[in-house]
């Protein structure tokens, strides 16, 4: 995989990154310093950005499609962590990680253009400005307290809840009309279950008219007996 130079990055990128909540304060000094050596790259669906393991020498910004982060456990079975949308970053916490290497692989879902730029750039705005920093921090510190949490739910919920759960914050973000993110065996191992206790429930949810639909494409009819399971290991912030 190779990123490549495009005539006129270093006054493309900085708009593009001014837009990013982490870096919209930034001043353009600073911008055109994260972006001097940033390079470009037109992708193909399903091409892996980086390997888990990788030494992790640049962080990504995403100018249009979507990555998803993976870990694959000893079995060989995969987990899809997260996926990330067009005007995100990704590996930005790995800039600083003491080992230097990437703890997931990230790969496109599908077409994608991606920016590519320096880990030492990225320290060094830091160093020169601390309100970066501390954005940065608190950042890090939201997505720890969110995989704790995570954990914890993983930990005592049922399988039905945490289908439950999944379902509504699609829900939140694409609308009653849902598409999963993976396939179903995918989205069961990021849930913790089986993939036939997800198929299971899938079928009698939509025998009881919760929902209805196929595959990574459902519909949500009923979202009250969602809330209920949802609802029950619930935290209040």
């Amino acid at each position: 995989m190779t990123f490549v130079n495009k005539p006129g990055a270093p006054r493309l990128l900085p708009g593009l990154l001014r837009a990013h909540p982490l870096l919209q304060d930034l001043g353009p000094e600073a911008l055109h310093g994260l972006c001097a050596q940033a390079q470009v790259r037109r992708m193909r669906a399903a091409e892996v950005l980086f390997h888990e393991g990788d030494p992790a020498q640049h962080w990504f910004f995403i100018e249009t499609g979507q990555v998803e982060v993976v870990r694959y456990c000893c079995e060989g079975n995969e987990r899809v962590f997260h996926r990330f949308e067009a005007g995100q970053c990704i590996a930005e916490a790995a800039m600083f990680m003491t080992h230097r290497r990437y703890p997931m692989q990230a790969r496109t879902v599908g077409r994608a253009t991606l920016w590519r730029l320096e880990r030492q750039a990225l320290q060094q705005a830091c160093a020169q400005h601390p309100a970066l920093a501390l954005r940065l921090l608190e950042d890090f510190s939201r997505r720890i307290y969110h995989y704790v949490n995570e954990i914890e739910w993983l930990t005592v919920s049922t399988a039905p809840q945490r289908l439950a759960a999944c379902l509504l914050r699609l829900s939140d973000q694409q609308g009653p009309r849902l598409e999963l993110p993976g396939s179903q065996r995918q989205l069961a191992a990021s849930l913790g279950i089986r993939p036939e206790t997800l198929s299971r429930l899938l079928a009698q949810w939509q025998a009881r008219q919760w929902l209805r639909g196929e595959r990574r494409d459902w519909t949500l009819l009923d979202t009250a007996p969602l809330q209920r399971l949802a609802g029950a290991q619930a935290r209040a912030f």
